[in-house]
């Protein structure tokens, strides 16, 4: 099946076999992830939409795609519009659509391994009220017709050294087995991805630019781990590494062993653990407590060691992307460079680091038109040409052994219009803004969010993505719980109080459709400050991203005299702490790129 056409009408041949009307397809896997392993790419097979959120729904003859404002140009570019209908979320789900449009007697179906069970029981309500009924499916319909299907990764699991993680497994096994004793439970069932890994002190490769391996896990009030993976991906050191204390069992045996909880009591995370889990614990007999995964909050929280880590791989970080953007402003105003070329080398740059283990998600690199569009994905049919008097974006970062990068530089190549300048220069505002605000404990990401939107607001202009993510320490990019974004957000973690230790993005933009986009991003550290006489705690950032913002997007008399003074003071840091791993050229390149305002 080569088309799009061909493999939505085998899959309608294989609902109709399973007496099926209509079928959902997730962009996740079993474990909730945001980004998936190949054998998990199935909405993107079945629709051609290669960006990191979205689903379908097919039904009869209808079939929709649902993306938020970060696709919305990608998606009409990626999939048909005569197969699918284009629709918007939050302003309509997958499940709000199929009630619209059922009837008395269909029968929907779902995978319950790649749903929450929250997302079952409000579709199954929804689909009720028109006499129609959600059905589980023991074998996944696109899993039956996907001709080629990649298997599941056996690459080998990695240890995550202590001088990196800063505090062993043994003891975030055991305070976690606290916790549990604590509130008479017996276990608790980990399903995350990162979660696992962070817990294990373990990494893996099975799923590109995060460094997780597919796994699920059982940890024991007495501290003792039951690991369900593929037992070939483990190797004498990492054996040794997990110890008597982690029972590796295969990865097949976890829904019975689920099934084995009868009489006792059992934490699952709602968010992260699929309806699948919910009910083999429940039709075991378990007693099942719905609380958050135990692991989170300690992961999104850095200990010193991690944040000297992120630290330290920021500097190198900054200093390649800082060589690229020298290289940048040499090469690109002599043509010949386009999106793919100059991804591949900001790549080389990293990887002359000689301690990039991959990047930490596929670089957006998008010129002109193309950077208009926030997730845009470049490929060889989509890669334009950086040509003069336009701007190209270029989102990016790495994975170290002791941290992960995001980073994100938008430059002009020959001259800026007043009107790039203009909303350039309201972005960087808006980032300054909350770079430098200071706020007391308790803050959530949402009360913050509208520091970085107030300039474009003052203009009628916006932007259709959260303003902030939490970063994971060489691990995943887009980390939990935290993020700040506008309250219309339909994201989680924006009512999460920030904490000392957490990292988050700071990364406003601006996209005019069709013409350019504009985004400048950092990450920055949640820190305490002292400010004097103050009568409670207060937070502030700290920025850990240092490479230069392009100063000739920069409308100096949009600036107040604090701004000025903000952007000179960052320069001036990354002169200090990234011009001494430069050669003279790119150094003496530096020193003018970074000149006081």
């Amino acid at each position: 099946m080569s088309n799009i056409k061909d493999r939505l009408d085998a899959l309608a041949a294989q609902l109709a076999a399973d007496r099926l009307t209509g079928f959902v397809v997730p962009l996740t896997d079993e474990h909730m992830s945001e980004y998936v392993g190949a054998y998990a790419q199935r909405l993107e097979w079945l629709t051609g939409f290669g960006g990191s959120a979205g689903s379908a729904a097919v039904l009869g003859s209808k079939a929709a795609i649902f993306t938020d404002g970060r696709y919305t140009l990608q998606v009409r570019e990626q999939v048909p519009g005569d197969l699918f209908e284009y629709q918007d979320v939050p302003r309509t789900s997958a499940a709000q659509w199929l009630a619209e449009h059922s009837a008395a007697g269909d029968r929907i179906g779902y995978d319950p391994w790649l749903h929450t069970r929250g997302w079952v029981d409000a579709t199954r309500r929804l689909l009720a009220d028109k006499g129609a009924e959600l059905v589980a499916v023991a074998a996944n319909p696109i899993d039956r017709i996907w001709d080629g299907r990649p298997a599941q990764s056996l690459a080998r699991l990695e240890v995550q050294a202590d001088e990196h993680a800063g505090q062993t497994a043994a003891d975030k096994r055991a305070e976690i087995g606290r916790a549990l004793a604590a509130r008479g439970a017996d276990a608790v069932v980990v399903a995350a991805l990162d979660s696992i890994a962070w817990l294990l002190n373990i990494r893996g490769r099975d799923v590109s630019r995060t460094p997780v391996a597919l796994a699920f896990a059982i940890v024991h009030a007495d501290a003792g781990v039951d690991l369900f993976i593929a037992p070939e991906k483990l190797s004498e050191a990492v054996r040794a590494h997990l110890g008597p204390d982690v029972r590796v069992r295969p990865r097949a045996d976890f829904a019975p062993a689920l099934a084995g909880f009868g009489g006792r009591t059992v934490v699952a995370d709602p968010a992260s653990c699929v309806a699948a889990i919910f009910a083999a614990l429940a039709d075991g007999g378990a007693t099942i407590i719905e609380a958050r995964d135990p692991t989170l909050l300690a992961k999104a929280v850095k200990n010193p060691v991690e944040i000297a880590g992120t630290v330290a791989a920021h500097r190198r970080d900054g200093a390649a992307l800082t060589r690229f953007l020298h290289w940048f402003d040499g090469e690109a105003p002599k043509g010949g460079l386009t999106e793919m070329s100059a991804a591949a080398k900001l790549k080389q740059f990293r990887e002359q680091t000689n301690v990039l283990e991959d990047l930490s998600f596929d670089t957006i690199s998008g010129a002109g038109p193309n950077a208009a569009i926030p997730h845009y994905r470049v490929s060889e049919e989509s890669s334009r040409p950086i040509v003069m008097d336009s701007i190209y974006l270029v989102d990016s970062g790495g994975q170290y052994r002791d941290g992960t990068t995001d980073v994100t530089r938008t430059m002009i190549v020959g001259t800026p219009t007043a009107e790039m300048k203009d909303r350039f220069t309201r972005v960087l505002k808006g980032h300054i803004a909350l770079a430098r605000a200071i706020f007391p404990a308790g803050t959530r990401g949402v009360q913050l969010d509208a520091l970085a939107r107030q300039y474009l607001w003052e203009a009628g202009l916006d932007y259709a993505h959260g303003t902030g993510h939490g970063v994971g320490s060489y691990l995943s990019v887009h980390e939990g719980p935290q993020r700040i974004a506008a309250a219309w957000s339909s994201q989680p973690g924006n009512d999460e109080p920030l904490l000392a230790g957490m990292i988050l993005s700071n990364e406003p933009g601006y996209y005019k459709s069709g013409e350019y986009g504009i985004r400048i991003e950092n990450l920055v550290l949640v820190e305490e400050r002292r400010v004097p006489g103050a009568e409670k705690d207060l937070l502030g950032f700290r920025e850990l991203t240092l490479a230069p913002i392009d100063r000739n997007l920069i409308d100096t008399a949009l600036l107040t005299a604090a701004e000025r003074q903000w952007v000179d003071l960052y320069h001036a840091r990354v002169r200090a702490e990234i011009g001494p791993q430069l050669d003279d050229a790119a150094r003496a390149w530096l020193a003018g790129a970074t000149a006081p305002l």
